[in-house]
């Protein structure tokens, strides 16, 4: 299955309540468990999801507000007391390694694994994580402190094996993975089978955008054009639209903009204000202008 899990551990605006929780996501996605945000209580929501620690190697933070990065030096303190032996890499921006490094060492925790900080500073995207089945680009967004968001995309994978095809001429199960590769098969009489005769397309690729705080910025949508699924934060409504630009937030309707211009897949709102008493009222909101949309909820989970 070509599933992609987006686990929402909080996803509400900086003042914590006894519900409710600052932002941090998990993104699972082709073997990768990657981390999205840090807000404090992230450790906690990382149990309730029965998540398990040791599979986190990668975490993304999006700026240097508490609400999205306090919960990281007591993560890092916990991989210490379980043991961890593997490399940590955190991605966030300049002033990261200091701001936890300090932490760790005036308690005396410092790791006993190996923490990688790789500090970012370009105003303009950039590839900042790649291997052979995923790539993370940075999304440079319009906050009150350097921020960026994260695309992550998959590769094309293997082409699929049309194994009636395959056994219809008789072609060994060595020359199998060459096939998926996009090989043609010589048959022993000399004729050349092409491989669109024996594979079918892979299943096309999946990608997720996530848009941390961030005022209404259109020069983001080439970036995240057809991502399959859009987080965009929507701290406001429009009534409070003025507060929105003065904070470097959005509201949800200029959420919804970003998702119909860049054409995506689906919209998921978050990073509400505590100040609303309803979040439909924000799904309401974004609906008049793209019609795909859901709502972040702390605990909620995301398949697709």
């Amino acid at each position: 299955m070509n599933n992609v899990k987006l686990h929402i551990l909080g996803c509400y605006s900086a003042t914590p309540r006894a519900f409710t929780n600052p932002t941090a996501q998990i993104l699972e996605i082709k073997g990768h468990v990657f981390l999205i945000d840090c807000g404090e209580g992230t450790q906690v929501q990382l149990r309730k999801q029965k998540i398990k620690f040791s599979r986190i190697k990668h975490i993304f933070i999006s700026h240097l507000h508490g609400d999205h990065f306090f919960g990281l030096p007591g993560l890092l303190s916990t991989f210490r007391l379980l043991g961890r032996d593997t490399p940590l890499h955190v991605y966030g921006p300049k002033g990261i390694k200091d701001a936890v490094t300090l932490m760790l060492k005036v308690g005396s925790a410092w790791t006993n694994y190996p923490l990688i900080f790789h500090e970012l500073t370009e105003p303009t995207s950039e590839v900042i994580f790649e291997d052979e089945k995923v790539t993370v680009t940075t999304i440079p967004l319009k906050h009150r402190v350097y921020t960026n968001g994260f695309l992550f995309e998959e590769k094309v994978g293997d082409r699929k094996l049309d194994i009636n095809a395959v056994l219809n001429y008789n072609i060994d199960k060595c020359y199998y993975q060459n096939i998926k590769k996009g090989k043609d098969v010589t048959l022993e009489d000399g004729t050349i089978v092409s491989n669109e005769k024996l594979t079918q397309d892979p299943p096309k690729p999946k990608s997720y955008a996530f848009c941390s705080d961030t005022s209404y910025k259109e020069d983001i949508v080439p970036i995240i054009k057809g991502a399959t699924l859009l987080y965009h934060e929507s701290t406001f409504l429009e009534p409070h639209e003025k507060l929105a630009l003065e904070t470097g937030h959005s509201t949800a309707k200029q959420a919804a903009q970003i998702a119909k211009q860049a054409e995506v897949g689906k919209l998921i709102l978050g990073h509400y204000s505590t100040r609303y008493s309803s979040l439909e009222e924000f799904k309401e909101e974004a609906a008049q202008v793209f019609s795909n949309v859901d709502l972040a909820e702390d605990g909620k989970e995301f398949l697709f």
